[in-house]
């Protein structure tokens, strides 16, 4: 049996769908749902579904996780979000990806971004950003990581930062994680500009978050060094008919940059818009 932790924060419209797509893995699974600060349906979904739920009243994430963390009993350990639905045998073949004798301790799906019906500033940034190179080699990004019991022992508790994916990323040499090709999970890209602006708005200040708490040894340790020239030598002169979308992507960039630095410590810049109300979670509401 293997331990999958979700945190969730008022995802009673994707929740369900989540779990559901979790029970077709065909695998023994602890199902915990960290429900945290939440004030629609969530809790009650997922209990509907034979999850254990944990109920705290302060929203967090890093929080969140630590008390399932505090319930969760069996390894491999899956941190998955909510939003993300994994496909069938998708668990049982990250964790068959696991190989201590190779000392490759965390693995995580490939990602593809569903930029579907997304206006053209959104779907230029995603051309450039789903080519970066540090998405092929960062546990980030996917919205679900397999961390073997080898690997969990690296660290006692998720700090109370917001980029709790950079941190667990840092926890592994590049030859530790592995990418598993036959696993892919749909990521959906922000339905506007705007709430692609403030999803990246709260990664900009999670990643700066992370690196001043390494600096000063608030959390122990070492985090990869940000890249800003990779989307035009990676990207854009081995493609040169993209150049148009470095446009966008540049733009965007810069724009969640400034917003960032302006930001108060209380927005939490969460992406809502692909957060759609389904007809079951409608009916669970009423």
């Amino acid at each position: 049996m293997i331990s999958v932790i979700i945190a969730a924060h008022d995802e009673e419209a994707v929740i369900g769908r989540c779990l559901d797509a979790l029970a077709g893995g065909g695998l023994p699974m602890q199902t915990i749902v960290s429900a945290n600060g939440c004030t629609d349906a969530t809790a009650e979904i997922a209990r509907a579904r034979n999850a254990t739920v944990v109920e705290r009243a302060e929203p967090g994430k890093s929080g969140a996780v630590n008390a399932a963390e505090r319930v969760a009993t069996r390894f491999p350990r899956v941190y998955l979000d909510a939003d993300i639905l994994v496909p069938p045998g998708g668990i049982a073949a990250l964790v068959d990806a696991l190989d201590t004798d190779r000392g490759i301790l965390a693995v995580m799906p490939r990602r593809h971004i569903d930029v579907t019906g997304r206006p053209w500033p959104v779907r230029a940034y995603f051309r450039i950003n789903q080519r970066l190179p540090v998405f092929r080699t960062g546990l980030f990004g996917r919205g679900l990581i397999v961390v073997s019991e080898e690997g969990r022992s690296r660290f006692e508790e998720f700090p109370e930062l917001i980029a709790d994916d950079l941190f667990l990323d840092s926890q592994f040499a590049s030859t530790e994680k592995a990418e598993v090709a036959a696993v892919t999970v749909v990521v959906e890209a922000p339905r506007t500009t705007r709430d692609l602006v403030k999803r990246l708005v709260r990664v900009r200040r999670g990643n700066a978050e992370m690196r001043r708490a390494a600096a000063v040894g608030a959390a122990s340790t070492v985090v990869r060094s940000s890249d800003r020239w990779s989307w035009l030598r990676d990207v854009v002169l081995r493609h040169p008919q993209l150049a148009p979308d470095a446009f966008a992507f540049v733009s965007i960039t810069m724009l969640a940059g400034y917003r960032a630095r302006r930001a108060r410590s209380t927005d939490w810049g969460r992406d809502e818009s692909t957060r759609v109300l389904s007809h079951e979670g409608r009916s669970a509401v009423r």
